[in-house]
């Protein structure tokens, strides 16, 4: 007797624009990675530090005009029928802003994605979906640990792999060149009770 390996189904953004405008998924959060529809989970923490970020960016991006901030908004790449990402927070730089998306999603990735990682998250996934970001047009990306109050700052190096900084919560954050004059202690970030 043979095994029988059973692959799971690509889904592709068809599939996927059809499952989340099913009635019961109308009010749940997904994503399309890779072909696989996944729910996302936040907790409370996650959903309060989220908070913190977009009050922060907002407070700074604002009064510059430097461009858009947004919790969650779903990015495609054009020609990549099997991802759907939501950056927890996303920031585009008025240079990069396209008109508004009110439909669908937004067909580039933000200047800057923001990732808080669940307690069901692996570190290895979180620095997948840093990769893909970048890949595809993202310049930065920041992956937030609650547990240890630590971020990671990815970049692509010159080689083209992902270059990671660690910060810890005593150290300062600056905005880089996407953000200019940007500076935070990395702490604010998790001032949530």
């Amino acid at each position: 007797m043979t095994d029988v390996i059973i692959q799971p189904k690509i889904h592709t953004i068809q599939d996927y624009e059809s499952f989340i405008a099913e009635r019961a998924n109308l009010d749940r959060r997904f994503e399309l990675i890779h072909g696989e529809i996944v729910e996302k989970l936040p907790t409370e923490e996650h959903a309060l530090i989220a908070a913190m970020i977009v009050h922060l960016l907002m407070s700074h991006v604002l009064p510059r005009n430097l461009g858009r901030v947004a919790v969650e908004p779903r990015h495609q790449v054009p020609g990549d029928q099997h991802n759907a990402r939501l950056p927890d927070v996303a920031f585009t730089s008025t240079e990069r802003a396209q008109p508004v998306v009110k439909q669908g999603g937004v067909p580039q990735m933000p200047d800057l994605a923001v990732e808080i990682k669940s307690p069901d998250d692996r570190i290895r996934e979180m620095r997948e979906k840093a990769d893909y970001y970048l890949r595809n047009g993202a310049r930065v990306v920041w992956l937030v640990y609650p547990d240890s109050q630590s971020i990671e700052i990815c970049t692509l190096n010159i080689e083209g792999t992902l270059q990671i900084t660690p910060l810890a919560a005593e150290e300062t954050l600056d905005g880089g060149a996407i953000l200019p004059e940007f500076s935070v202690t990395l702490g604010d970030f998790f001032k949530v009770s």
